[in-house]
């Protein structure tokens, strides 16, 4: 039986959220088979929990927010893509997210410091079949036309890979790459994707200070790009970091449908909205999907009954 992990002990982290800039303090705890990913707002006088899924996304502006019970108005939990990227790229099903304040930590800006902290919190395999959203027939979202045009797809698929391309017109980015294939069954999410960190530009920064967002960003959290080049000291960690990155951030988006994807996913400009109208459309439609879990391992996916390796 390909079965569902959780983590060994419970773990910490301390950091500022990327748009908040407030201190937050994290903690990652085991959770029982088909518990799923929950936050907990504790710094409320009453905690509140805040399942995954893709209806408790309420806003998706430069990040992924989820409201409990999908109420705008509720407790919410701002930019979880990169820690549910994390969770995704090491094949974790369960756990609680313990959490002062009301956005996740942006820590180095990737899902590097993530993936650290659940590996050294270890892995636990539970006695439980692990549950996968297999896609069975085309699903896409589209938005704009021309210079605007915008696509995210999901194809059936035995396995889990994505592909995405960017297209920023800008001297910076255009040099790299700019189109990256990544599948799931190379087993190298850790080595080739999560140090990929978030990125900006210094044109955008007085507008969204102003709307209140990106408070916390540096150059210690994030790759800052003038109108012509990186400003960073260290430059890029990837010679791709930038399609990296977004790949990174449609993998945590997606995990949002609260479990593992056996899909194809392809994407042009995609970002945060399309990826959470693209698992709404999926919802919506029952002929699109269907849960499936493997009995004999064999039969699964490569990639998916692996151990969660370091780099």
């Amino acid at each position: 039986m390909l079965q569902q992990r959780t983590l060994k002990s419970l773990t910490r982290a301390v950091g500022v959220g990327l748009h908040s800039g407030q201190r937050v303090e994290l903690t990652l705890r085991p959770a029982a088979p088909d518990t799923g990913i929950v936050f907990r707002r504790v710094d409320l006088p009453q905690p509140v929990e805040i399942p995954v899924s893709a209806t408790a996304v309420t806003d998706t502006r430069l990040a992924s927010t989820l409201s409990a019970g999908g109420d705008p108005g509720a407790p919410r939990v701002h930019t979880v893509e990169h820690l549910m990227s994390a969770c995704a790229g090491l094949g974790l099903d369960n756990l609680y997210v313990d959490i002062t304040a009301d956005e996740v930590p942006i820590l180095d800006g990737s899902a590097a410091s993530f993936v650290y902290l659940l590996q050294s919190a270890g892995i636990e395999l539970q006695n439980a079949p692990k549950r996968f959203v297999r896609i069975t027939r085309p699903v896409e979202v589209r938005e704009g036309e021309g210079a605007t045009l915008k696509w995210a797809r999901l194809e059936p698929y035995h396995g889990y890979k994505l592909s995405f391309e960017i297209e920023f017109n800008h001297p910076a980015v255009d040099q790299t790459g700019r189109q990256v294939v990544f599948d799931f069954a190379s087993g190298r999410y850790s080595r080739d994707i999560a140090r990929a960190r978030t990125f900006g530009f210094t044109k955008d920064v007085e507008m969204m200070r102003s709307r209140g967002l990106g408070l916390g960003g540096s150059m210690d959290n994030a790759i800052v790009v003038d109108d012509y080049r990186v400003l960073n000291a260290d430059g890029l960690r990837y010679d791709d970091e930038f399609v990296k990155h977004k790949i990174l951030d449609a993998i945590g988006d997606l995990y949002l449908i609260g479990k593992p994807l056996l899909a194809a996913y392809s994407a042009y400009r995609s970002g945060h909205a399309l990826n959470n109208k693209l698992l709404r459309a999926v919802l919506a439609d029952a002929s699109c999907y269907e849960i499936v879990s493997f009995e004999d391992e064999k039969r699964a996916p490569q990639g998916f009954a692996l151990p969660a390796v370091a780099w």
